[in-house]
């Protein structure tokens, strides 16, 4: 059975910086274009930012551009989002996702089949 697994995530104040993580087991980690999505109290689930198989094609939210990094390491099955200047709208669950259909990166949550469990990120202004 495949599992996604975050952590990271945390509380930190305005403009400061948090680094997520999301391991995969079950074998299917280099075969996935790998994205990040975080849902709000009361909001809709969002696009953060997206991976290719390679990690030579990347995606970002527009919010998220110049703050956020995406980086994956398939030895280690490990996908990391660094998020800096961090704000307090950044305030959400951050979810990890797989998508193992071919293609580019995906911006829509609807593309991702497999899902992480979660990590709440919490930034105080």
């Amino acid at each position: 059975q495949v599992h996604l697994v975050e952590s990271g995530g945390g509380l930190v104040q305005a403009g400061g910086s948090l680094r997520l993580s999301c391991s995969a087991s079950g074998g299917i980690f280099n075969a996935s274009v790998l994205g990040w999505f975080r849902q709000a109290p009361g909001k809709e689930r969002e696009f953060v930012s997206a991976i290719s198989r390679s990690g030579l094609s990347t995606r970002y939210g527009v919010s998220m551009r110049g703050r956020f990094t995406i980086s994956r390491d398939n030895a280690k099955n490990t996908l990391w989002l660094q998020m800096n200047a961090l704000r307090p709208e950044d305030t959400a669950v951050y979810y990890c996702a797989a998508d193992m259909k071919p293609g580019p990166p995906q911006m829509t949550a609807e593309s991702y089949s497999l899902w992480g469990q979660g990590t709440q990120v919490t930034v105080s202004s």
